[in-house]
């Protein structure tokens, strides 16, 4: 099978969350079992384009409401990632430093699929499924089926994966008018509470859609921004795999990131000497606990609860471990983490922003990650610490539950708590503190989840499977 996957983001081309470490990877491992998945994605202003060399491979144009733009595909000339990467470049809209955050990111990705399609309509020969993530991509099975420049594609098979369904596209109506020409009685195909909806279109024009986790997938018919109803009425087409982890990219044994680099034989000695220069660089004690949360700063993280259980587990556990926080998203979070820093010298330290190379690190290094979150569709951080021998504290939601089994369990192995509250997630500490104080069981846990197998292989074959079952 050709597979063309459509997204924001790819590891390591341009990368904010999980979305850009799933698109980096599952097309790896799909060609690698024997079929051609390749991946187009906007042409932002990365280091990834400056130290690669592209071939243009296409060029074309398009009008968007009251403007014209011109475009070209652009194609990475070596297939460094393991798949054909192609990069839309469209002047002033796309080739921007960062992914997101611009006032303008309805046109710009409205912009982005408008160009996709037409280069794909274009194709000598047509891939057997367009794989569209996220609402970034949610309009092109639309314009597939319904733009009348583009019936030649209305037969090729498209499947969309919602990796967070909290994010949906919304625009208003009165941008309509930037799609290509369509037949106004297919309105019902965009709409969703009388606004354009890329994500609740993508829903019903796919002809499968996809979760990240089984779990998620119960549970969005609950929580879904407002798309509850709907996920509820196309039950039928919704189904939940699971993601996967890179294993080639996140190996403590040979990660560049990591030093000295590691693996289940000499874990313990590795770990502790990657800890060492953790609590050297950010003035930690390395005979306590370390416990890190990497991610972003929000609220569907429970990141707002972090300062207090920092503050409250310190103090009435007596100050027994270490905190790191990485990552970056509210700026009230954001700054009160920072303004922790003077308060709790030695205790605790932040590093606000993206820092790949430190996320590594601190897998290496840390006991244990504490993963809160109100909502996690599937999580990666979990299963990325585990590969490197920390200990995950998770909240029984989303893929959360369906990869962490609590070690009180029979063959459990991580910590689990119920709720997002302070109480909850300092409980969950204090259980992690007897663990470590227990160091044959501490070895044991680490042992255990080291050899955990979450990478991409099964994954990947249940995508092939999807794929032939709608073909």
């Amino acid at each position: 099978m050709e597979i063309l996957h459509v997204s924001a983001e790819c590891y390591p081309v341009a990368k904010v969350g999980g979305l850009g470490d799933v698109v980096g990877a599952l097309p790896k491992y799909q060609n690698q079992l024997g079929h051609t998945a390749k991946v187009v994605l906007p042409m932002y202003r990365t280091k990834f384009l400056f130290d690669h060399q592209f071939d243009t491979v296409h060029q074309g144009s398009f009008d968007m409401g009251e403007h014209w733009f011109n475009y070209s595909i652009i194609k990475e000339r070596k297939n460094t990632l393991g798949f054909d990467l192609y990069l839309v470049d469209i002047n002033g809209m796309l080739d921007r430093q960062s992914v997101y955050g611009y006032g303008d990111d309805s046109e710009r990705f409205t912009a982005f699929q408008i160009a996709v399609v037409d280069w794909l309509s274009q194709w000598k020969h047509q891939p057997d499924i367009v794989h569209v993530h996220d609402h970034h991509a949610g309009l092109i099975p639309f314009m597939m089926k319904y733009c009348t420049a583009y019936r030649n594609l209305a037969e090729v098979a498209t499947v969309l994966t919602i990796h967070n369904a909290q994010y949906q596209g919304w625009m208003g109506w009165d941008k309509s008018r930037y799609l290509p020409d369509w037949n106004s009685f297919d309105w019902g195909n965009l709409d969703w509470q009388n606004n354009i909806n890329p994500l609740a279109s993508a829903v019903k024009c796919a002809r499968v859609v996809t979760t990240v986790s089984q779990r998620y997938l119960e549970e969005m018919r609950q929580n879904a921004n407002g798309l509850e109803k709907l996920f509820d009425y196309e039950r039928g087409k919704f189904k939940g795999i699971l993601n996967g982890i890179d294993t080639e990219v996140w190996d403590p044994s040979v990660d560049p990131y990591v030093s000295p680099n590691f693996n289940l034989i000499d874990a313990s000695l590795g770990k502790l000497a990657n800890k060492k220069k953790l609590c050297e660089q950010f003035n930690l004690d390395l005979e306590k606990p370390l416990f890190i949360f990497i991610g972003r700063l929000v609220y569907e993280k429970a990141a707002d609860l972090l300062p207090q259980v920092i503050y409250d587990s310190i103090y009435h556990m007596e100050g027994k471990m270490n905190f790191l926080v990485l990552g970056s998203g509210e700026s009230t979070v954001e700054a009160e983490l920072e303004n922790m820093k003077s308060k709790l010298v030695g205790y605790y330290n932040s590093k606000i922003g993206y820092n790949e190379q430190l996320s590594h690190q601190m897998y290496a290094g840390a006991d244990f990650l504490i993963m809160p979150s109100r909502v996690e569709p599937c999580g990666l951080n979990q299963m990325y610490a585990m590969r490197y021998g920390t200990i995950p504290l998770v909240r029984n939601t989303g893929g959360l539950q369906d990869t962490v089994k609590d070690f009180g369990e029979p063959n459990g192995y991580g910590i689990c708590f119920n709720d997002a509250t302070v109480w909850d997630i300092t409980h969950a500490i204090y259980r992690a503190l007897e663990i470590y104080n227990q160091p044959k069981l501490l070895k044991k846990l680490v042992t255990k989840i080291m050899k955990l197998d979450n990478s991409w292989e099964s994954s990947a074959k249940k995508y092939l499977d999807l794929y032939q079952s709608i073909l």
